[in-house]
């Protein structure tokens, strides 16, 4: 499964490049963007993976849900940060994962602009460009290095994530917002972030990035510290180490703590 989703996100990739700068941009909702090289990207994909696997289930952003009748399933997001794709910024990613049975298998994020692939397969660590990657070291918060994001429901919400950034600003040593899930899940697994905290998000955001961090060593828990399965949209990831303080700074504030 690993060399198929390795040549989608390659290929994928090719398509997100060639168009880069030049997008036709449509709007999903409100503020919430789509392009044509998303619908592209997605297509390559996912006739990658039907012509390899025409039993497998496949969920993607765009497409939608198209079930399988094996017990793997496919999370695809062509481009994780199209707003930032959109506006000309290299801060993106293809992110492809495999679950099996309900277990993440496979896992491929590929921003293709820096040509940075972090790669990982259950069991057998996580990669960039081939090196092993393990998350940071840092045990305190006062000197972590954060990530998180402001999701579009927000907007329209009384669940702003205003009370958590206020609360770790006043805690960490920096909190910083990248607009790409997928990327901010792979910077904690190559050890550049120390935690990352996000909510309303979906499985296709997370699901690859999910996995590199727990194969580099880290904790992937919901904000509540609750295991993380399908369909939940929030996620508390870390090098393991600041991971309870995380969860008591988190307790502190309402954002996203009630939300699925």
């Amino acid at each position: 499964m690993f060399a198929v989703a390795d040549r989608a996100a390659d290929e994928a990739g090719a398509i997100l490049l060639e168009r880069f700068g030049k997008a036709k941009v449509d709007y999903k909702g409100q503020f919430d963007l789509v392009t044509d090289a998303d619908r592209a990207a997605e297509q390559r994909i996912v006739e990658i993976l039907r012509d390899a696997f025409p039993g497998h289930g496949i969920v993607g952003e765009e497409s939608g849900e198209q079930p399988g009748e094996s017990r793997v399933r496919w999370l695809v997001d062509p481009i994780d940060g199209t707003t930032n794709y959109a506006h000309g910024l290299p801060l993106f990613a293809v992110s492809i994962a495999a679950e099996v049975d309900g277990e993440l298998a496979v896992g491929i994020v590929y921003n293709p602009v820096y040509q940075e692939k972090y790669t990982a397969i259950r069991g057998h660590g996580a990669f960039l460009n081939g090196r092993r990657l393990a998350v940071s070291d840092t045990a305190e918060l006062e000197k972590s290095m954060l990530m998180t994001g402001f999701p579009y429901p927000v907007r329209s919400s009384e669940e702003s994530n205003i009370d958590h950034f206020i609360n770790f600003s006043n805690r960490c040593r920096a909190v910083r917002r990248l607009g790409s899930a997928a990327l901010d899940l792979a910077y904690v697994a190559r050890g550049a972030l120390d935690g990352y905290w996000d909510l309303y998000l979906h499985p296709w955001d997370l699901a690859a990035g999910w996995l590199l961090v727990e194969e580099a060593g880290g904790k992937v828990t919901d904000l509540r510290g609750r295991p993380l399965t399908y369909g939940v949209r929030q996620i508390l990831a870390t090098n393991g180490k600041i991971h309870d303080e995380m969860l008591r700074v988190l307790a502190l504030g309402k954002t996203g703590l009630d939300t699925p």
